[in-house]
């Protein structure tokens, strides 16, 4: 078998299998030999900020010299991103080598009569013989969805779990209110393991409280007055980040977005905790944040367009506060779409209301949970927006909305499909008319109908 036959199985695991218990995959992990049980592990869940918590901490610790594995979902282009290995997505080879090993264990226990793992157990799997092989020292892991149930919960006794911003996202999953989500996400809790997580909404910081006290874990609240914004420009934030008890320190973050301050400093409060284990100084930790890069997350990817992966209830109020700063100056072109399984008239509604923007091109992401274009459209303009366009073809959109921005600022937003196609797009617009297409196959091979993380 050979990589694209691997990544083609990988993708139609859907079709034949469901999620399964914990104890699936700590049964699938013991054939394996229980790869990488025994590295330092970070373990972070939460329901926005999980990726660039994630990107912060593997950031600081290699630019302090560990060798560092990171898992993360989903992926936006090619499925090797989810797996990167010393700031390197890893190769298509090692891919194909975890991938042979994951099916020649799935061979066997499926000779003993157990069920196939799920897409994201497989990957996860593969993702700990792949860390494994590389001899890596930490592991920054981050849930698929939730934390109690989730697959990467076998960790017995990480280094430290970090739970990051929590609000409303995959309800029929997770539970209808805060602290019923919360609770599902302080299952990575583990006794004696110090806990690190964002307290600024209170019903969700006092279920993650009451688990730590209960585990014997100690507990670090990040609050918002921790904080505060110095200065914000198109090319990043600085601020200062002051714990209790600690010393001032001066961060730069190459974002936009207020959030990335909660989630830098998460990361950054992670790394305090941590410090008589990993010995990094303060300086190569500021450095780490400065330098972190995670796309696709009020991410600049040309001179005034941004790409944002907002796309739950959390994700876009956050994005609202921080393009409705910009539109007090200049105008706004939205370039949109979204998944039939998210709430795209809410988040509609509330664009229009929140920016105002002087231009919408609405646009479709194909599979089973597309929403045509024109119906996009239609809702923007019944929610006041006056020059709405719909184009079907998301590089015709981009292309449209790009033109149509002039001066002002470009903001794509609405799912981590159209991030990850305009990644892809605008990475193949810059290299020219000849560069290959085989990461946008993949990219529709993706869209076929996976549910379980996004």
């Amino acid at each position: 078998m050979n990589y694209e036959e691997a990544a083609a199985y990988i993708e139609d695991i859907p079709k034949f299998t469901v999620k399964h218990p914990v104890g699936h995959t700590g049964k699938l992990l013991e054939c394996l030999g229980n790869p990488s049980l025994d590295r330092k592990i970070i373990h972070v869940a939460g329901t926005n900020g999980k990726g660039s918590v994630c990107s912060y901490l593997e950031s600081m610790l290699r630019l302090g010299g560990k060798r560092v594995g990171m898992f993360t979902s989903p992926h936006l282009i090619r499925i090797n991103e989810r797996f990167v290995v010393d700031g390197q997505a890893v190769s298509d080879e090692t891919f194909l080598a975890a991938f042979e090993k994951v099916m020649e264990t799935v061979g066997r226990v499926a000779s003993e009569n157990r069920e196939h793992p799920s897409y994201f157990e497989f990957l996860f799997l593969m993702g700990m013989v792949i860390f494994e092989d590389a001899d890596v020292e930490y592991i920054i892991l981050e849930t698929g969805l939730g934390g109690r149930l989730d697959a990467t919960n076998v960790t017995p006794r990480p280094l430290a779990c970090t739970i990051t911003s929590i609000s409303r996202d995959h309800t029929e999953y997770l539970g209808e209110t805060i602290p019923e989500i919360a609770a599902e996400k302080a299952g990575i809790i583990k006794p004696g393991v110090p806990v690190i997580y964002d307290g600024q909404n209170g019903e969700a910081a006092e279920v993650i409280r009451r688990r730590a006290e209960e585990l014997g874990s100690p507990y670090f609240e990040l609050r918002p007055s921790m904080y505060r914004r110095e200065t914000v420009s198109r090319e990043g934030i600085s601020f200062v980040f002051e714990p209790d008890k600690g010393v001032p320190v001066r961060l730069k973050i190459p974002y936009i977005a207020d959030y990335q301050m909660m989630n830098a400093s998460l990361a950054y409060f992670t790394m305090e905790c941590l410090k008589d284990v990993h010995g990094i100084p303060e300086e190569i930790l500021v450095r780490g944040i400065e330098e972190a890069h995670w796309p696709c997350r009020m991410e600049t990817v040309l001179p005034g367009v941004i790409i944002d992966g907002a796309h739950n209830e959390d994700g876009i109020a956050q994005f609202i506060r921080t393009a409705a700063h910009f539109a007090e100056e200049q105008e706004i072109t939205i370039l949109f779409s979204a998944v039939r399984d998210k709430k795209y008239e809410e988040m509609i509604h509330e664009i229009c209301e929140g920016i105002r923007p002087a231009r919408v091109v609405a646009t479709q992401i194909g599979g089973s949970r597309e929403v045509p274009a024109q119906v996009l459209a239609e809702d923007f303009r019944k929610a006041g927006c006056r020059e709405v366009y719909a184009q079907a073809d998301v590089a015709g959109a981009f292309e449209q909305a790009y033109e149509m921005k002039g001066d002002g600022m470009l903001f794509c937003v609405g799912s981590l499909y159209l991030a990850g196609e305009l990644k892809d797009y605008i990475g193949r617009r810059q290299r020219g008319p000849g560069a290959s297409g085989r990461a946008k196959e993949e990219k529709h091979a993706q869209l076929r109908g996976r549910t379980e993380e996004i």
